[in-house]
């Protein structure tokens, strides 16, 4: 997948992430100035001290009223900044929630609207970790590492200019020590925000290795492969170990450098300021004070080593959640300019219809046909032959290099999807479902079926006595990714689904190629009533479905070479005559 945002700036995607999620920023100005509140609560403790010191222990006996309320306003001071610290963070904790939600929200539609050409072209894994963990990062770091930005440089900030109030040589003091790391952090910056973009590339590989182990264990199982995938995975972990101790690396680098800065501060302090002290420019309250203000101007310098850690893992893992969303949509969605097309019997034409994948040989060539209303219709054709790249453009999981597919005469691109989706329903060759209730998968075809609906679509497939046969029935679990039933299980859950929907058009992949030959029998006459009145597509590899069919269609090398019914091709020389010899000496050999 070609991801653009993977090279934008730190600052550019900022604001890009920040103009995709605007309620980051919703109220921040009521948040900055409770920041500031509660960075000045920090600042009234050395204020007290250095007033205490000059004022209430100038004379030959302490001030004992004066110092009883500077004590007592320094507590109501850092009671207040403590309330606004806790309003701030809640502000911020409810912005980030709701940035974050929108922004996993867009993620995750966007890679919907992908075609599955575009997905496919990425590791599932990988593309769940950039809406995922990735988001997850830029969680961590606005609502910690954002919280410390914001009072960090309020405090820097506040710290300075009180700093250069009391003695603004003991301030050229400090800032002249601090400056130099002013210059090195763009330069480290650099080299920082590499390092994570590695870290947050080698996370994508590693979930992206786990979960297929995971979801491919039983495979795995069966040929012995556990040591081979075990290395697989350890492979995975490993390179991101390497990758998070490389960027570990390079942040510890800063931190005793930044202690090693502030030591030198603070001993020129200590030596400047006693010497301004001699010389009667200091007083000792405004020394002990400046000796406070730069643990509070260091401090923030000393924390900047995990927030930029935290600052960068986000910012490469901003880069790749925007690099999903700035992959163009190139199966999209015409929205309101789109063409809604009524309900009723459907017309299919390919017209002059060319597809080849991105650096691919063609894989269909020019193909024309238009298939009439209320047609059954079998494909088939070797492996290979462009069977399923022809399923995929009729129910538009894929647009075509060139030509054009219609529907009921309009360019499928121009149909809007929600028609399109109510139009035709295609049943897949895996026949997925969810770790839901039977009902619950059915149901999906049509959100306001009853389980009386659900039962009569059931009776009318013939499926009744399965039904029945079931644990709870309806209600029985169908576990992860249908694994409770059997192949054929839940294929034949999968034809209800699309039986329920009630399409004009219904197009099966392969449907019934895992289903035993019991109940092969049982779905071919169910499917017999079910598709007279509307148009079916059949995907065939079994010689009772083009038996059935209307008309055949046979492609080879991506090209139509034959159509008819079956009865006429089966007596001509061709393609179908050979497939029909092999599937009849099939059945026989069985």
């Amino acid at each position: 997948m070609t991801m653009q945002a993977e090279e934008r700036s730190a600052v550019a995607t900022l604001r890009r992430g920040l103009a995709l999620s605007p309620e980051f920023v919703v109220g921040l100005p009521v948040t900055l100035t409770l920041a500031v509140l509660a960075t000045l609560g920090r600042l009234i403790v050395p204020i007290a001290i250095q007033q205490v010191i000059d004022r209430g222990l100038r004379g030959a006996a302490p001030d004992l009223p004066f110092i009883r309320n500077a004590v007592l306003l320094c507590a109501v001071a850092v009671v207040l900044s403590a309330v606004c610290g806790y309003l701030m963070n809640v502000r911020l904790y409810r912005s980030t929630e709701s940035g974050l939600a929108t922004l996993r929200g867009k993620g995750f539609r966007h890679v919907h609207d992908l075609s599955v050409l575009t997905q496919n072209t990425e590791r599932r894994g990988a593309l769940v970790s950039r809406i995922t963990g990735d988001v997850d990062q830029i969680s961590t770091f606005m609502q910690w590492g954002g919280l410390m930005i914001i009072i960090s440089v309020g405090q820097l900030l506040i710290a300075s200019v009180l700093m250069a109030v009391y003695s603004w040589q003991l301030a050229l003091v400090v800032w002249v020590c601090f400056v130099p790391m002013a210059f090195a952090v763009p330069r480290f910056q650099r080299w920082v925000a590499k390092a994570y973009t590695i870290v947050r590339e080698r996370t994508g590989d590693m979930l992206a290795a786990v979960s297929e182990s995971v979801v491919g264990s039983t495979v795995i199982r069966a040929y012995g492969s556990e040591e081979r995938t075990a290395r697989r995975v350890d492979e995975a972990v490993d390179a991101h170990r390497s990758a998070q101790t490389r960027a570990q690396k390079i942040i510890a680098f800063t931190f005793p450098i930044t202690e090693l800065v502030g030591a030198v501060a603070i001993a020129g302090v200590v030596l400047v300021g006693v010497w301004l002290g001699v010389d009667g420019q200091l007083t000792p309250g405004r020394l002990v004070a400046f000796l406070f203000l730069i643990t509070l101007f260091i401090s923030p310098l000393q924390l900047a080593t995990e927030v930029l850690n935290d600052a960068q893992n986000a910012v490469a893992g901003w880069r790749r959640v925007l690099g999903v969303l700035d992959t163009p949509t190139d199966v999209a969605d015409p929205g309101e300019s789109g063409v809604t097309l009524p309900r009723g019997p459907i017309t299919v034409a390919f017209d002059r219809v060319g597809f080849s994948y991105p650096g691919g040989p063609p894989v269909l060539h020019d193909v024309s046909l238009e298939i009439a209303p209320r047609t059954r219709v079998a494909v088939v054709g070797e492996t290979g032959s462009g069977k399923t790249t022809f399923a995929k453009l009729l129910t538009r999981l894929m647009d075509p290099t060139s030509g054009r597919v219609l529907v009921d005469g309009a360019d499928l691109r121009r149909l809007r999807f929600s028609s399109l989706r109510s139009r035709i329903v295609m049943v897949p060759q895996d026949g997925f479902l969810f770790d839901a209730t039977l009902a619950e998968n059915i149901r999906f075809g049509r959100p306001t079926a009853t389980d009386d609906d659900i039962t009569l679509a059931m009776t009318e497939l013939g499926l009744a006595d399965w039904l029945q046969g079931l644990p709870a029935g309806l209600a029985t679990p169908v576990g992860q990714r249908g694994e409770s039933l059997s192949a054929g299980e839940r294929q034949l859950v999968a034809l209800a689904r699309a039986y329920l929907a009630d399409p004009d058009l219904l197009l099966l992949d392969e449907a019934t190629s895992a289903v035993d030959p019991a109940t092969e029998v049982r779905l071919a006459r169910a499917l017999e009533s079910v598709t007279r009145g509307r148009t079916s597509v059949t995907i065939a590899h079994r010689l009772s479905t083009a038996e059935a069919a209307d008309e055949v269609l046979v492609f080879e090398h991506g090209r139509v070479v034959q159509r008819g019914p079956h009865d006429r091709l089966v007596r001509q020389e061709g393609v179908y005559a050979d497939l029909y010899a092999s599937w009849t000496s099939a059945a026989h050999t069985s």
